[in-house]
């Protein structure tokens, strides 16, 4: 299961990093997003930034349950972004379970904390 763990994470990982990218990037379809959720365009580039920062944290392996923890804070940030303008916000969720779902399986140590069954 560590594997697939690993898999997961890395998928997730790549979606972040690809938002950061297009963030980095700019242009129309980053602006209008922006606007849409009543962000000024300004914050585009420290979004990306923490986005990217967040990623890396949760892939080095003796950081990563601060990454998810940092991670779990930013999809919560966009939970309620996407509530104050009415957006559904079920995807934030999901992506907020993965977040966790792939460290659980590559994280022993999680195991121990969180157990999902009885020994």
């Amino acid at each position: 299961m560590v594997w697939v763990g690993r898999v997961i994470s890395f998928l997730l990982s790549l979606v972040f990093a690809m938002s950061a990218l297009m963030k980095l990037r700019g242009g129309a379809e980053v602006t209008q997003g922006m606007a849409h959720l009543g962000l000024p365009e300004s914050l585009t580039m420290p979004l990306a930034v923490l986005e990217i920062s967040c990623v890396v944290i949760y892939l080095i392996p003796a950081t990563s349950v601060l990454g998810a923890i940092l991670l779990t804070g930013y999809m919560g940030g966009a939970i309620c972004t996407h509530l104050r303008v009415g957006d559904p916000f079920f995807i934030q969720i999901a992506v907020g379970m993965v977040i966790w779902l792939g460290l659980y399986l590559r994280e022993n140590r999680l195991k121990g904390l969180i157990p999902l069954r009885t020994p």
